[in-house]
């Protein structure tokens, strides 16, 4: 691990809670890493289970909500142009636009599943002006689970927690797989109705 993302997680860990939703909010590093290093502090006693999951929830939900705002206020130019401070490319935009358009507002819980288009699909949930509650409680429902467990994992990983991405691997295709499945699913009886 770098000297740089060891000393941001070292301020982190410094702020608690707080330090897991800001980590998490501005996603300077990856969710996992994040997540799994609370997992540790969890494991040392120095963090309660129960309130990281709510200080990972509420960070990564306001992380999704700054982009849906972005895209809801400023639209494509205004991502197309700044999107590149927030560590947001032209060609994310493009396919996560091009996942809303095709399977819709229900994408929003399995994209969160799927790597590249999880941190972008926010952007065109805002463009499209979808609902801000049930774009929430979508986002909720897929923040929840990986939470819950990338800190399950750093808890029983212990210092071994910077092995996380290694060790969540068998743990995270079958969260993909039935992200995958529950939007199969969504979508069938969406075009049903």
């Amino acid at each position: 691990m770098s000297n740089f993302i060891y000393s941001i997680l070292m301020l982190l860990s410094s702020l608690g809670y707080l330090g897991i939703a800001l980590g998490l909010m501005i996603e300077i590093i990856p969710s996992e890493i994040v997540l799994g290093y609370a997992g540790f502090m969890i494991s040392k006693g120095i963090l309660n289970y129960p309130m990281a999951v709510i200080a990972g929830v509420i960070g990564g939900t306001i992380a999704q909500l700054f982009l849906y705002w972005a895209g809801f206020y400023g639209g494509r130019p205004f991502l197309e142009k700044y999107g590149k401070y927030v560590l947001i490319r032209k060609k994310q935009i493009d396919l996560s636009e091009q996942w809303f358009q095709k399977y819709g507002a229900g994408v929003i819980f399995s994209a969160r599943f799927i790597p590249v288009v999880r941190h972008a699909i926010s952007i065109p949930a805002g463009i499209s002006k979808m609902s801000f509650s049930k774009f929430t409680l979508y986002t909720v429902a897929a923040i929840t689970p990986w939470t819950i467990l990338f800190l399950y994992l750093g808890n029983i990983l212990g210092s071994n927690w910077t092995n996380i991405k290694e060790y969540a691997q068998p743990y995270v295709l079958p969260i993909i797989i039935s992200a995958v499945v529950l939007a199969i699913i969504y979508f069938w009886i969406k075009r049903k109705k």
